[in-house]
């Protein structure tokens, strides 16, 4: 059922504040599923041979925990700066879906594996940071084929259960988002993290890292919370910044009218912008949780949390704070450089291996991202790689070839590879840096742009351009710009 109300205007929405609190579910990189020996890449079989009895709730099976992905939900909490408890355990959730076999989900209650940490990030020069309720350990269910949208119009649906019994990962946030921006913002930071330390995918298509979001909207000032809505069905950070717009918009509207707003799971329609009732929203006791009598409980030691931490990989913050430092670059630069853990590992790379710093950076930030935007293709999976851009880029820097060429190179070579240098000489692509021979184009631009060689003696610095765009055309690009600028000031000041 929707619900139709007016759109509220800006003093409205200015008398209210959005509380908002996301709840993450993110798939573990494991190999196996949570409690069986089944493969936990659900993609590659065809629908509902990648089962067992177990991933299937048989009766008479009994599960056994998948230890590694214990591990990367302590490794997750511990990126989070959560705390991990002595004692942890698994208990049943139940409630009855077509995708989930048992009639139960094997999830965590009570004693999570993690608990009370922490995420900040910049947004609009300020530091924001949200607190992380817990982090815990759960399965993930079937999959759902609907023919039609199921919000609207499907008349049946089809069930594939490769995916039940995957491991995933749920990370709760505190209610301490105050914009859609936030929030969207808060999910980019918390993807990078997991894909940097190795346990997710961060592919919000497939649906392997997903959010819903908790917002309900309360008088500007107030302590209390009002009446909390729980949105589903955003599978992109720009679907989720649209729904909690449109879902302030709403609730807002509703709230100035003198209405109530009704505790629900309301979900996102793309192609309507704007989100349905699904159904009331289910409490706590609905589930009827209790704890996992098939599975024991689980002691985390302090020596197995200290290995893990000590296996973290250096975070996106502190490398980008560490790049900034060494390097003298921006935080700006050293955010978008440390985006992905492999362009800031090919950064460093370039960088220890001889190039300027902020040459590297430049084209890191620049022709290589545009190129790997287009292929949809990093530098490090390229044909062309790290090692064919720090040829390139040492040609460059050594005055061997010139910026425009070096461009030419990279976009022709970036897919398919090639020998950067044997293809300058080849194709005779090198600049001219012989004096002799620069300054007679230079003599030459001087005596066909006589007014650009009155106007630069005359004081007109810009009319220089015209000689240096003479000399390089008259070269095919190749003359040493900084060169045939110095020839031609000196030769203008005789």
């Amino acid at each position: 059922m929707t619900q139709t109300v007016g759109a509220p205007g800006a003093s409205a929405l200015d008398a209210y504040e959005a509380v908002i609190g996301l709840e993450v579910h993110a798939q573990l990189l494991t190999r196996s599923k949570m409690f069986c020996s089944c493969s936990a890449d659900y993609t590659a079989a065809a629908p509902n041979d990648n089962t067992c009895p177990v991933c299937l709730g048989l009766p008479g099976v009994l599960p056994v925990i998948n230890r590694q992905a214990v591990e990367y939900t302590v490794r997750t909490a511990l990126a989070l700066n959560c705390e991990i408890p002595d004692f942890t355990k698994f208990d049943r959730k139940n409630y009855f879906y077509p995708d989930l076999p048992k009639g139960y989900q094997i999830s965590q209650y009570d004693l999570p594996m993690s608990r009370n940490g922490w995420l900040e990030f910049p947004l609009d020069g300020e530091t924001i940071r949200c607190g992380v309720t817990r982090v815990h350990l759960e399965e993930d269910t079937g999959t759902m084929h609907h023919a039609g949208d199921v919000l609207q119009s499907a008349t049946s649906s089809l069930v594939d259960l490769n995916r039940a019994g995957v491991p995933l990962m749920e990370i709760v946030g505190e209610p301490d988002l105050r914009s859609a921006a936030a929030a969207r913002e808060y999910l980019k930071r918390l993807r990078q993290i997991l894909i940097y330390i190795g346990v997710n995918d961060g592919n919000l298509e497939r649906g392997s890292f997903r959010c819903d979001a908790n917002i309900s909207m309360r008088p500007r000032g107030a302590s209390e919370y009002g009446t909390k809505v729980e949105v589903k069905n955003m599978n992109s950070f720009r679907a989720v910044h649209h729904a909690l717009e449109y879902e302030i918009e709403r609730q807002v509207a509703v709230l100035d009218a003198g209405g109530a707003l009704v505790q629900e799971t309301r979900g996102w329609v793309e192609t309507r912008a704007q989100t349905v009732s699904q159904r009331s929203k289910e409490y706590a006791h609905d589930y009827r949780y209790f704890p996992e009598p098939d599975l024991p409980p689980l002691r985390l030691d302090a020596r197995f949390v200290e290995g893990v931490r000590q296996a973290l990989p250096e975070l996106p913050a502190a490398r980008a704070r560490r790049l900034q430092e060494a390097h003298g670059l921006s935080a700006k630069d050293t955010a978008v450089l440390t985006e992905d853990a492999r362009d800031a590992d090919a950064f460093e790379t370039l960088v220890a291996r001889g190039i300027t710093a902020r040459i590297a950076a430049t084209w890191m930030m620049g022709e290589v991202a545009a190129l790997a935007n287009l292929h949809k293709l990093t530098l490090s999976d390229s044909g062309f790689g790290v090692d064919g851009l720090h040829a390139l880029l040492r040609l460059l820097e050594g005055g061997d070839i010139n910026s425009p060429t070096a461009k030419e190179l990279l976009a022709e070579l970036y897919v398919s590879g090639g020998d950067v240098e044997a293809l300058v000489r080849a194709r005779g692509l090198g600049q001219v840096s012989d004096e002799a021979e620069l300054a007679r184009l230079v003599d030459a631009a001087i005596t066909a742009n006589a007014d650009a060689a009155a106007d630069f003696r005359a004081g007109k610095q810009q009319a220089l351009g015209r000689l240096v765009g003479h000399v390089m055309k008259a070269s095919g690009g190749k003359a040493k710009p900084e060169l045939v600028n110095r020839l031609l000031r000196e030769r203008l000041a005789d």
